[in-house]
């Protein structure tokens, strides 16, 4: 067994409630005061309760992570920045997977184990407005990504139209005038697709560039697999694209293998470009030009926001009136590697 605070008060010579005071980190303690106690800790090794503390104050010091995919590389690294952050709150995290399904993502909205949660980070793919207004569930909850803008609820994201247009202007600032892109979807719900494809056709209007469909053909998911099959659909177009902005960057990998394989150079052939800035991309060859969104920022800010919508809240209670939804934009950077500029 640790020890405990009473261990460290008899040790300190002072009472178990001066103990309570510095550890919970209160002012009002003298400094020799607090000198001793804290030596006292230091010297029991004194670790704090946080399932007693938690019990104390109604709560289960879990959160929840609901995303997409899982194996998707954006989201693990997306994790592991929220794993981070909840762990410094002395929290853990249940991570569930939606698949992107309808049934599921309502499910995540009508509560996950509404008695071992205190609160929900979630990346919604299909529900939207409407069936956030319908939640009955009381647990705090932050959205992340792109699907449920200016709703009832804390929301960080990035300006994804923004940034699709800033990365289609790097290619037409290269002399390219016959600019592909792969990622198009025609499901209403897939907002991401949508913000991205607007921005790209916002860059080539600026520049006086037709918008050709061929060059922007529906993208089915945005797995490898996907990327590497409308490459080669883009590639056997009578006019070929002379660059390719992916929406994501497990597209550009699988768009950069059909690619190469079909005898082209890139970027010297074909200039190539995708999103997210995952870890493959940093290694590919050649290495891929991106979108970086700022994972760290977007993780430690939804955990922030949740953190003040539990702590507003009683346990499983819904936020103070003056907590209102809030919409946070998190930072990105357009960065240039191999795949469209050659060193």
């Amino acid at each position: 067994m640790g020890a405990s605070l009473k261990d460290v008060a008899a040790l300190a010579g002072v009472s178990v409630k001066t103990v309570s005071n510095v550890v919970n980190g209160y002012t009002y303690v003298a400094p020799h005061t607090r000198e001793k106690v804290e030596q006292a800790l230091a010297e029991l090794e004194y670790r704090p309760n946080l399932s007693a503390r938690n019990l104390r104050r109604g709560r289960t010091g879990v959160i929840a992570l609901a995303l997409p995919e899982l194996d998707a590389p954006y989201f693990a690294e997306l994790s592991r920045f929220v794993i981070d952050a909840a762990v410094e709150r002395g929290w853990t995290v249940l991570i569930d997977q939606t698949d992107g399904l309808a049934d599921r993502e309502r499910e995540v909205l009508q509560g996950i184990r509404e008695q071992l949660i205190d609160g929900l980070i979630f990346s919604p793919i299909t529900v939207g407005r409407e069936e956030l207004a319908a939640r009955t569930d009381s647990t705090p909850m932050v959205l992340l990504g792109e699907r449920i803008m200016d709703g009832p609820t804390h929301h960080v994201a990035i300006d994804n139209q923004r940034a699709a247009r800033e990365m289609t202007e790097h290619l037409i600032s290269l002399g390219h005038t016959r600019i592909g892109a792969i990622g198009a979807q025609e499901n209403p719900s897939a907002n991401t697709a949508h913000l991205r494809l607007a921005g790209y056709r916002q860059a080539l209007e600026a520049a006086g560039l037709p918008y050709d469909e061929r060059l922007a053909p529906p993208t089915a998911s945005y797995h490898r697999a996907d990327g590497a099959a409308v490459m080669r659909r883009l590639l056997e177009l009578d006019e070929p694209p002379q660059a390719v902005f992916c929406f994501n960057d497990l597209l550009a990998l699988g768009a950069l293998r059909t690619a190469l394989t079909s005898g082209l150079r890139v970027p010297d052939d074909l200039a190539l470009a995708g999103f997210d800035d995952i870890e493959d991309g940093r290694y590919s060859t050649p290495t891929l030009t991106t979108i970086s969104p700022d994972k760290a920022h977007i993780a430690r800010t939804a955990v922030e926001l949740l953190d003040a919508r539990i702590s507003g809240s009683g346990r499983g209670g819904r936020p103070a009136e003056d907590d209102g939804q809030r919409e946070v934009e998190a930072d990105y950077r357009l960065i240039v590697r191999e795949s469209t500029v050659r060193p």
